[in-house]
């Protein structure tokens, strides 16, 4: 199919590339002309791991990136809007949607034949039905489903492995207006022989985005729930999480007794709590929309309440060990919200970052993906380095704040140049008999 695809962020460029490297042809479009140069070069405006690899073999043969978007509309099938929807504290912003739709509605005026549009952006239950249909309706004068499809396909894409939830997913919701817009929609992903694929209408399919992400938040928070019970009572969160894990319906037994370990259990963890573009902005907007109908959700608030307070854990068990901050030189490991990524909204890392500043503390941070993006959030005031040694030379304490694998070497590290720096690990990565001074999220 011929797919042009508005909105070259995070899930426009993963998609984009996703389709061209299962045979779609896919113009990408962006209104920043630098980003649209980028992509054209082969070069990723986001860190994902596998997307230059995709990108560089699928540019300038089946995907081309350019900011005429009535150039690519006309020239294509489908249209996929992925623009983004930022929650301003009330509701989520839908004008870069609302833009899109506009645009687009503009461009079907003059276009002969059916044309399919769909939403790709996160957006909360009716925004397809209520703004976007008619929105392109009457930028068209023409009428949906009978001049053309408008359809809604959630995305289901943890950064950081979002290549492979796009290539291998595990459902593809097909959400639209009839038969025919989802019928469109479903040959986008007729090569997707092993997913599950739910049709349904397109009220339905946003709030099966909306309700996945508010669940795994939720089963983080009530992780980080027991696990400052454990804390407080004296158990490890690691040790009594494990022994829930084993019930067969979280952990499935095989017939021949082995255990199936799926991949949600990593959400029931403790830590110093969730981040990113899309847990605390959807479970928010959830929040929000739920009181907008009359319909309060006491559940995800507490969500929410949990993991803003998660952070500060962090500083609590850091005074254990290190009781005066003024003048304490910490290092922080990790400013991406998650291993895998370059993504820093939302990061634990940050207001962590930000309180040991304002006690005083001597700060230095390393990351071995996302310093370009958390560097200028701290203008200076903290001191990036280029290596995990430099990170850690000659501090007090060290904060394990993002999972990444390289900080495993930690323990090695610090035997290596004789540190007896307090470890706090918010993300449990080092084992607690691993290093002389130790406190952990849950422990």
């Amino acid at each position: 199919m011929r797919i042009s695809i508005v909105g070259t962020g995070y899930v426009g460029l993963v998609s984009g590339v996703g389709l061209a490297e299962v045979g779609h042809d896919v113009i990408c479009v962006d209104v920043d002309q630098a980003k649209v140069d980028l992509i054209n070069k082969g070069v990723p405006t986001i860190y994902e791991l596998g997307l230059e690899e995709l990108l560089t073999k699928n540019v300038g043969t089946r995907l081309t990136a350019t900011t005429d978007l009535r150039s690519a509309i006309l020239s294509t099938e489908l249209t996929l809007i992925a623009v983004g929807t930022p929650f301003n504290g009330e509701q989520i912003d839908l004008t870069y949607v609302r833009e899109a739709a506009r645009q687009i509605g503009e461009v079907l005026a003059d276009k002969d034949g059916y044309h399919t549009v769909v939403v790709k952006s996160t957006v909360v239950p009716g925004t397809t039905a209520d703004v976007v249909l008619p929105t392109l309706e009457a930028a068209s004068g023409k009428h949906a489903g009978a001049d053309f499809g408008v359809g809604m396909n959630p995305e289901f894409l943890a950064e950081g492995a979002a290549v492979v939830d796009f290539t291998s997913p595990d459902r593809i919701v097909v959400g639209g207006i009839d038969d025919r817009s989802r019928d469109a929609l479903a040959g986008l992903y007729a090569s997707f022989t092993h997913a599950t694929v739910v049709r349904t209408d397109t009220t339905t399919a946003e709030m099966i985005k909306y309700a996945a992400n508010s669940l795994l938040a939720t089963m983080i928070s009530f992780s980080n729930e027991i696990g400052n019970l454990c804390a407080a009572v004296g158990v490890d969160s690691v040790e009594a999480l494990a022994g829930v894990h084993l019930d067969k319906r979280l952990s499935p037994m095989a017939a021949d007794g082995s255990r199936v370990s799926p991949g949600f259990l990593s959400f029931l963890a403790a830590g110093c709590g969730f981040g990113g573009s899309c847990f605390p902005k959807d479970v928010r907007a959830l929040i929000a929309f739920g009181h907008a109908y009359g319909s309060p959700m006491p559940v995800l608030d507490a969500v929410i309440a949990t993991n803003e307070r998660q952070p500060a854990r962090m500083l609590e068990l850091l005074r254990r060990r290190v009781p005066e901050l003024d003048g304490a030189r910490v290092a922080v490991l990790g400013m991406a919200f998650k291993p895998g990524t370059d993504d820093i909204r939302e990061s634990p890392s940050l207001p962590v970052t930000h309180a040991l500043l304002d006690a005083g503390a001597v700060v230095s941070a390393y990351d071995p993906i996302a310093r370009s993006m958390a560097e200028p959030v701290f203008d200076g005031e903290v001191r990036f380095e280029d290596t995990l040694e430099d990170a850690i030379s000659g501090v007090d304490a060290i904060l394990v704040m993002t999972r990444w694998q390289h900080f495993e070497r930690l323990p090695e590290l610090m035997r290596e140049t004789g540190s007896s720096a307090a470890v706090i690990d918010g993300r449990r990565l080092i084992p607690k008999t691993a290093v002389e001074h130790y406190e952990g999220i849950g422990l």
